[in-house]
This record gives C-alpha cells, sequence and structure tokens, in this order.
C-alpha cells in the first residue's frame, strides 16, 4: 500500500560503506523520515546525522539474515516505503529485504543482474548485447573448451566485487587450472572458483556511462573515458584519470545507445547505474563489461555534476520518491566538460595549494588519497590539465599499494 502524498515517506537506507549522504539528505529535504542502516565499523563516519531518524549498525561479519532482522525491527515501528541499496554490496542484500517485508522495489532476480557479473552477462547475452566471450569457473569440461576455442590472454575476475579487484590477467591454460586450485582451496565457499568466471581480454579504451531512470526510461546518461583502464591502475599504480567523452560525437552517442539498449535488456524500472564498456582496439565496436544499480565511485557524481549540473545522488532520490507519490523531472542539463585526477597519496592528508587553476571546482579529503576534478567549456583544456596533473601528481604525492584481492 503506498503511502499518500500528504504524509512522510519511511526511507531505509543500507550503506555498508560510507556514501549516499547527499541521497540522504534530498530525501530528508524532501520530508522523508530516513533511517540507516551501517556496518558497526562504518558508525563513526562523518554521516549526514542532521537528516537522519535513526541509524542502526549490524555486525562487520553480519549475514543477509542480519540485515533481514535489523530491517524487520525497524519496520515494526515505521515500515519502509522505500528501502534502497546505497552502496553496491547491498543490492541484493536490499531486494531480499523488500521481498520479506513486501516492500515495492528491484526484486531479487533484477538485483542479481547489477550484482553479479555472471548473472548480467547472461541476461544481455539474451538481448545480443555484445561483450567478451566469458565462461563460469564451474564446469572444467566448459573451461577447457573455453580455452581452445577463445585465444588468450583472458581475465579471472570475481562474479561479485566491483571494479578491478581480484582480477588478474593470464595467458596459458596451466595459469587457468592453477588458479581454478588455489580458488578451491579457500576457506570461504564465496572466495572458490565458481564465484568467479573468466573471460577474453579484450585490449582497448574503457568507458562508463552513468544513468538515470524512471519509469522504465534513461532520462539522462552522461560518457566518459578513463584515461587509464582501471586494471591498469589496480595492478600497476599511478594516478586514475577520467573525463567526459566528446558531445556529439559518434563514441558518444554509440556509449548511450549500447548503454540503453544494455538497460533494457536488464529489465531495470528506474534509479542510477554506472555502466562500463571497452572499445576495441582491433575491431572498434563497444564490448560491455560490467554494470551497477549504483552512483559510480571515484567521485563519478561530482565530476558528473561538474559536466552537466545533475547531482546523481540528489536525483536518484527524487526518483526514489517518485514511486510513492511524489512527482519527478529532471532539472535543466549543461554541456560542459570535466574531469578527475586521483591518486593514493603518500601522506595523510597532502596540500593540494599549489594546484590553483580557476578551473578546479572539487577536491578530494580523504586520508592518504589526493584528487581534484575541474570542469571547462573545451574538452581540450580538461585534458591538458589532467595530463599536467599526472605527472604532478607522481611527483608531489602518488603511492603505490599492493593490488587488493578481495573487499575488505
Amino acid at each position: 500500500m503506498s503511502t499518500p502524498q500528504n504524509q512522510s515517506k519511511n526511507v531505509l537506507c543500507l550503506a555498508s560503506y560510507f556514501k549516499g549522504n547527499d541521497f540522504i539528505r534530498e530525501c530528508k529535504r524532501a520530508g522523508a523520515h530516513v533511517i540507516l542502516i551501517t556496518r558497526d565499523k562504518m558508525l563513526p563516519e562523518d554521516w549526514a546525522r542532521e537528516s537522519l531518524d535513526g541509524i542502526v549498525a549490524v555486525s562487520d561479519r553480519g549475514e543477509i539474515e542480519d540485515y533481514i532482522h535489523a530491517a524487520s525491527e525497524v519496520a515494526r515501528h515505521r515500515k519502509p516505503d522505500l528501502l534502497v541499496a546505497l552502496e553496491e554490496a547491498d543490492v541484493i542484500t536490499a531486494a531480499r529485504i523488500r521481498e520479506h517485508l513486501c516492500v515495492r522495489g528491484m526484486p531479487s532476480m533484477t538485483a542479481r543482474f547489477f550484482r553479479d557479473k555472471l548473472a548480467m552477462r547472461l541476461q544481455a547475452g539474451e538481448s545480443g548485447i555484445l561483450q567478451p566471450e566469458f565462461v563460469h569457473l564451474l564446469s572444467y569440461q566448459e573451461v577447457g573448451e573455453f580455452m581452445e576455442s577463445v585465444s588468450p590472454p583472458w581475465i579471472i575476475k570475481p562474479r561479485a566485487d566491483a571494479s578491478a579487484i581480484g582480477i588478474h590477467k593470464l595467458f596459458e591454460p596451466e595459469q587457468v587450472w592453477r588458479a581454478i586450485d588455489l580458488l578451491d582451496a579457500n576457506e570461504s565457499p564465496r572466495e572458490r572458483a565458481t564465484a568467479f568466471m573468466l573471460e577474453r581480454f579484450i585490449p582497448g579504451g574503457v568507458y562508463h556511462v552513468n544513468s538515470l531512470l524512471n519509469k522504465g526510461k534513461v532520462i539522462f546518461s552522461d560518457a566518459s573515458h578513463y584515461v587509464r583502464p582501471p586494471l591498469d591502475i589496480t595492478q600497476q599504480g599511478g594516478v586514475s584519470l577520467s573525463h567526459s567523452v566528446l558531445h556529439e560525437s559518434d563514441d558518444e552517442r554509440a556509449l548511450i545507445k549500447a548503454n540503453r539498449e544494455l538497460l533494457k535488456a536488464l529489465q531495470l524500472s528506474h534509479g542510477t547505474t554506472h555502466a562500463e564498456f571497452i572499445k576495441s582496439d582491433v575491431d572498434g565496436k563497444l564490448y560491455f563489461l560490467e554494470v551497477g544499480a549504483r552512483v559510480g565511485g571515484a567521485h563519478t557524481s561530482e565530476a558528473v555534476e561538474a559536466a552537466r549540473g545533475i547531482n546523481l545522488w540528489r536525483e536518484w532520490a527524487k526518483i526514489e520518491l517518485a514511486q510513492v507519490g511524489n512527482k519527478y523531472k529532471l532539472p535543466p542539463t549543461r554541456q560542459d566538460y570535466s574531469g578527475s585526477a586521483v591518486s593514493l597519496a603518500r601522506q595523510e592528508y597532502p596540500d593540494t595549494r599549489e594546484y590553483s587553476d580557476p578551473e578546479i571546482v572539487f577536491r578530494v579529503s580523504k586520508p592518504n588519497h589526493v584528487g581534484v576534478i575541474v570542469r571547462a567549456p573545451k574538452l581540450e583544456r580538461v585534458q591538458f590539465l589532467l595530463n599536467d596533473y599526472a605527472r604532478r601528481f607522481i611527483r608531489d604525492f602518488t603511492a603505490v599499494v599492493p593490488q587488493q584481492e578481495k573487499v575488505e
């Protein structure tokens, strides 16, 4: 049963990691009653407490059942009208809670399309979405046949983790069989081989498209290009650079079209998404890599807002509230360009005062990280600044740490 528009909406947010303050604040600004469920170790973070009506903590080792129990206790007093996962790791958990409480929203099967790389690839494949060939690390026969028919190198990747965490490039069948044996030796079933997939490595440029959807349609999308693929940054370190794609270019049109077709195939009704594609150096085609029903990390929201004037977190909140009575209209957008330069830093709190160009609109404030976002009316100016900052970051700040194998 929906809540009448003149009554306060009850919004329950899940965030196993610290993010989503703009979403929380927008819900409160709209008059909602907002409760957050997070993990014990996230409690000290700088949550938008002025906009929260309560925070509930689940053990750091909590399973889905613990989150369901916590949400059920909240619902005893205020049954949520909306239940939203602010973090990718919580997408399936949120769906399970919705089904347990009989709350409207994304069901578990659809949630899996936006969390499980194998599920999203299988679903996309049924609609003819172009993607690298892949195989589940389950059947020895299928894995062997895959390696016989698909030339190396191959990429082994976890089905659930975000970004390039846990991803490795392999060149020989023996490496694959050895990797399977090592994975199967892990104590946790979630870290064994069946939780991974193998795919053809496609050399090329990696792009990301960030979208807003309402009533089953993409109503806003913005395309950007990673100057270096995320896998390279994860494995080799350095400065991560990303910038807008040239507006009205063939690349932008192709990315927007591919993203729209992908989201239709994955059956998302509303919300926000972050999808990644690779443009092959060999054939020039776009291949789908992965997608999440979330705001992109690494300050993607700030970069999109700088270029387009759209805050993904706030607009996502408005779209969610529109599902229970509120009306939604996308605000006007602009056509500037933005770019981000982000790196791990040797210093706990890097001093970027010498970076004083007027195009800088945002500075990262996070221990042992350095980063800026720039905005300009011309893409060439953004690219020039990013290249300059990449060189200077390496000299002034950049630290390199071993590749992270799993989410901590």
